[in-house]
């Protein structure tokens, strides 16, 4: 196996049962969805995220949140995790707490979708409904008001957590190096706490691999990308340093959506309109390459979308 010297044991060690299979995601080529689009000699590859057991990327840092605060002492046998989340963090949560025998409150938008909403209920998860209109921020206000009132809960706060971005340091950034057989030259990725993004990045540095990182945000406040934050806009999160990246692309809704059908009906890759929003990147840098390895992080499954009727619309 392709590997640097020295590395260190990953971030989910302790980690039994289903959530032993957390991490190791295929890598694949893309190729009919970009093929005429991008020069010769560029190849783009997703990561595949959903191949994780709770069905997304943020299987890694929730995993690694929980182990974190369990070997701290802070997370004991039946105590209650409080967090706030978008979707996809509180069900890697909910499966982690009824896989590990912990309860879970979740602060949670009113219009998460439907899919969220049965998933969590399924894996017993406990939902304080916040604002629509206020997104993951509510949320993320809720839970800190939640986290004042009652000591008992314990606060992960992945958006200020640095256990989120190190999953990424010890998991997914090793893993892309390893399956590229060192060949990677740019990562993509979008930003919603920013710790897939963070952790990797800083791997590549650290490891002294040349390899360009380029942030990924919607363009603009009022956009149906699903997840990710326009920073400008929003609660930054405490782990996000905007210095790190060497690009920053703003990815434009609709257009997203039509590369989440795209890469669908030819490449046979079902994902969630950020990993449409990551491959829109992935093209933007390709234009100005003769050649490079672009690897860019699919964060779930369009089939957690199928109730969002507007994703769906169209050609």
């Amino acid at each position: 196996m392709y590997a640097l010297e020295g590395e260190q044991p990953g971030p989910f060690e302790g980690a039994t049962g289903i959530l032993a299979e957390v991490g190791d995601t295929p890598l694949i080529r893309i190729r009919e969805a970009v093929r005429g689009v991008v020069p010769d000699g560029v190849e783009i590859w997703g990561k595949a995220e959903w191949f994780n057991p709770g069905g997304s990327v943020k299987d890694r840092p929730a995993l690694a949140m929980v182990l974190d605060a369990e070997r701290r002492g802070v997370l004991k046998p039946g105590d209650t995790i409080l967090d706030a989340s978008s979707g996809n963090t509180g069900i890697a949560y909910a499966l982690i707490a009824a896989a590990r025998g912990y309860h879970l409150k979740l602060c949670l938008p009113t219009n998460a979708n439907v899919e969220r909403k049965r998933l969590l209920q399924a894996y017993g998860a406990e939902t304080v409904s916040t604002s629509p209109l206020e997104g993951s921020d509510g949320a993320i206000r809720k839970a800190r008001e939640l986290a004042a009132a009652d000591r008992s809960l314990v606060y992960l706060d992945q958006y200020g957590n640095d256990a989120n971005w190190r999953a990424h340091y010890g998991s997914t950034a090793p893993e892309i190096f390893r399956q590229t057989e060192g060949r990677v030259t740019h990562f993509v990725s979008t930003l919603g706490t920013s710790g897939t993004f963070m952790g990797c990045t800083r791997w590549f540095r650290d490891h002294q691999l040349h390899v360009q990182c380029v942030a990924v945000q919607p363009e603009s406040p009022f956009h149906g990308l699903e997840g990710l934050k326009h920073m400008e806009s929003a609660i930054v999160p405490p782990i996000y340093d905007s210095d790190l990246a060497d690009r920053h692309l703003g990815a434009p809704t609709e257009v997203a959506y039509e590369l989440v059908h795209e890469l669908a009906r030819t490449d046979g890759l079902l994902v969630g309109p950020s990993g449409g929003a990551a491959l829109w990147a992935a093209l933007q840098v390709a234009q100005g390459l003769d050649e490079g390895v672009i690897v860019c992080i699919l964060a779930d499954s369009g089939s957690r979308y199928m109730s969002d009727t507007h994703l769906w619309e169209g050609p």
